[in-house]
C-alpha cells in the first residue's frame, strides 16, 4: 500500500500539515509561558534534529520503500527544529529592531537580511552537511527534499520583502514581532512568477520522473517529491489568493496574547 503513488502523497501532504502545526503549537505555548519557555523547548528538541541526521544516514545506504520514507520523515525533523529554533528567536539574526519609516533600497535589504542572517547561514549549513551524507549514496530522495524547502523558503521570504497582496502575520511569534515591519503588503514583484513557476515547473519534473518510474520505492519518492513541489506552489499562490489557509491550524492553537487582548476588550 505504502509503494501507491496516491497514498505517498498524502503521506507528504499530512507530513507538511502535522509538522507546521506541531511547530506553531510549541511557539504559541512559549509565547504565553515564561521568558525561557522558547529556549527551553528549542533545547529540549535537539535529540529530534541529532535523530533526524541518523535516520538520513541510515536511509541513505540503500534504496527500499521504507528507507525513501525515512529519509522524507528524517529531512522533516532537521527542517523542523532549524525552523523551530527561528520562530523562538534563538536563531534569527543580529537586528532586533524595526525597519524605520522610509527606509528603501540597499539600506532595507541589508537591515532585513540582518534579521534572518543566522537562519539563512544555519539552513545553508544543513544543506552543506545533507549533500555530504547523498554524496555516493544510494538513496538521495532525502536531498531532494530538502532542496525544495530551502528555494521555497528564499523565495517566500524575497516575495514577502519585495511585496506581495496578502500577508498572514497571525502565526508571527512574539520575539520575531520586528520582523513583520520588514514585509511588504501590495502588488507583486518579478519574484512570486519567478518562484513559482520555478516550483510548478519542478513539481513538473518530478511527475514526469514519477511516471517513468517502475519500482515502488522510486514510485513512492518521486511522489513525495512532487507533491512536496506542489505544497510549495501552492503556498506561494496564498500570498494572492484569498483564502483563509490559517483555518488549517487555528483550531488546534490556543490563543495568543494578542487574541486575548483583543477579546478581553470586546
Amino acid at each position: 500500500m505504502m509503494a501507491s503513488p496516491w497514498i505517498a502523497a498524502l503521506f507528504a501532504v499530512f507530513a507538511w500539515w502535522f509538522f507546521t502545526g506541531a511547530i506553531l503549537l510549541i511557539v504559541r505555548k512559549s509565547d504565553a509561558g515564561e521568558a525561557v519557555a522558547h529556549g527551553r523547548s528549542v533545547f529540549l528538541t535537539v535529540p529530534l534534529a541529532a535523530l533526524g541526521f541518523a535516520g538520513l544516514v541510515v536511509s541513505s545506504a540503500e534504496m527500499t520503500l521504507h528507507n525513501v520514507y525515512l529519509s522524507f520523515l528524517s529531512v522533516l525533523l532537521i527542517w523542523g527544529w532549524i525552523e523551530l529554533a527561528f520562530l523562538a528567536g534563538i536563531i534569527a539574526g543580529p537586528e532586533r529592531r524595526e525597519c524605520p519609516p522610509g527606509l528603501t533600497g540597499g539600506p532595507r535589504f541589508i537591515r532585513a537580511w540582518n534579521t534572518v542572517a543566522h537562519h539563512e547561514l544555519l539552513l545553508l549549513s544543513a544543506l552543506l552537511v545533507i549533500i555530504l551524507l547523498s554524496t555516493g549514496a544510494a538513496n538521495t530522495f532525502g536531498l531532494w527534499a530538502y532542496l525544495i524547502l530551502f528555494v521555497a523558503r528564499i523565495s517566500a521570504k524575497l516575495n514577502l520583502f519585495f511585496g506581495v497582496p496578502r500577508i498572514n502575520t497571525e502565526f508571527v511569534p512574539q520575539p520575531l514581532q520586528h520582523i513583520k515591519s520588514y514585509f511588504r503588503q501590495g502588488g507583486v514583484s518579478l519574484a512570486f512568477p519567478i518562484g513559482v513557476t520555478f516550483l510548478s515547473v519542478t513539481a513538473a519534473c518530478f511527475a514526469e520522473r514519477l511516471i517513468a518510474s517502475e519500482t515502488a520505492p522510486y514510485i513512492a519518492g518521486f511522489a513525495l517529491l512532487t507533491a512536496l513541489s506542489a505544497l510549495a506552489a501552492i503556498e506561494h499562490w496564498l500570498m494572492v489568493v484569498p483564502l483563509p489557509d490559517a483555518k488549517l491550524w487555528r483550531w488546534m492553537l490556543p490563543a495568543s496574547k494578542t487574541t486575548e487582548g483583543k477579546s478581553n476588550e470586546l
